[in-house]
């Protein structure tokens, strides 16, 4: 079979696993309370049949890289999206409605756009033990303020998942390349044990910050996911690893368009989550209670005392 077929086919299974593992993900989220803590999360199946589609899916993307080039297999990555949301849908026992189909594929035509303005050439530069350490420091801080309370948490959580997952993947990427390509050093050093240190917590920091931002639906928070992950990757990749855009000033405005569209993806996935949560019909307050008249007896002093009459009878005789 042709090479470019494999990595079409491989891509397309990874997404779909990928997808299969954010709807898995977003069903236990409705299911846990908005407070459960990472020791019950991993004592559902539901969360290690996600953990397991998504280590299937990961696993694919990277034999999908073996037969294909990056700007072929990454593009595909997308599709993520347009898998989830209609079994997101279904799972919820509902159709996809127009609003979401059309930020589906804004989003996509925007990731699109971005994504094949990248180079793609093969990767030969890696990051160095203080660029490594300075880029983790930088997507804590990130990160830890993305967490903090405030209005739409579950767009924020997604992302800070997207971000951590895309300096995850830049950073597999220098733990690769160092490890295949022996000029670029020893291969067992601590520059490479730091760095699959850090790519360990930020995969599992991507996975439990998607966790926490499917709690609000799927539908946007993983177009967030999805848009942020290239976006922090492209970044690392632009500022620290030698990349370049493809075409210049064409490229440029090819990036900003993309932007602007998957942006606008983003915001009607954003408002068709919106209008399909379930509104909380108001509790109805209690009648007040309506004070029931007592019966009052007044009696008069005979009645209150019998003996009075009896009294005056006996003087009645004495006299």
């Amino acid at each position: 079979m042709n090479a470019t077929l494999i990595a079409v086919a491989l891509s397309l299974v990874s997404a779909a696993a990928y997808a299969s593992a954010a709807v898995a993900q977003a069903r236990l989220a409705g299911r846990t309370a908005p407070g459960t803590g990472t020791l019950r999360l991993l004592g559902h199946g539901a969360w290690w049949s996600a953990v397991g589609l998504n280590a299937g899916g990961a696993l694919l993307h990277v034999a999908a890289l073996k037969y294909g080039p990056l700007t072929l297999v990454q593009p595909l990555g997308a599709l993520t999206l347009v898998a989830a949301v209609p079994l997101g849908a279904r799972a919820a026992g509902r159709r996809v409605s127009t609003t979401e189909w059309r930020g589906t594929l804004l989003t996509l035509l925007g990731l699109g756009a971005l994504l094949t303005t990248a180079g793609g050439s093969a990767p030969h530069h890696t990051l160095s033990l203080v660029e490594a350490l300075a880029v983790g420091a930088a997507t804590m801080a990130v990160v830890a303020g993305l967490s903090r309370p405030g209005a739409r948490p579950g767009l924020r959580h997604a992302a800070a998942s997207g971000i951590t997952s895309g300096v995850a993947s830049a950073l597999t990427q220098t733990l690769t390349v160092a490890v295949t390509d022996h000029t670029t050093g020893p291969l067992f050093s601590w520059r490479l044990v730091v760095v699959a240190l850090l790519v360990s917590a930020f995969a599992m920091g991507g996975l439990l910050l998607s966790q926490t931002a499917y709690r609000g639906g799927l539908g946007a928070p993983l177009a967030v996911v999805t848009l942020a992950n290239p976006v922090a990757a492209a970044a690392i990749g632009l500022a620290l690893l030698g990349e370049r855009l493809q075409g210049g000033t064409i490229s440029l405005i090819a990036a900003l368009l993309g932007s602007a569209a998957a942006v606008r993806g983003v915001f009607l996935l954003s408002r068709a989550q919106a209008g399909a949560a379930p509104v909380a019909a108001p509790v109805p307050m209690p009648a007040p209670d309506v004070p029931v008249p007592s019966r009052v007896v007044i009696r008069s002093p005979r009645a209150l005392r019998p003996e009075h009459g009896h009294l005056r009878r006996i003087r009645a005789g004495r006299s």
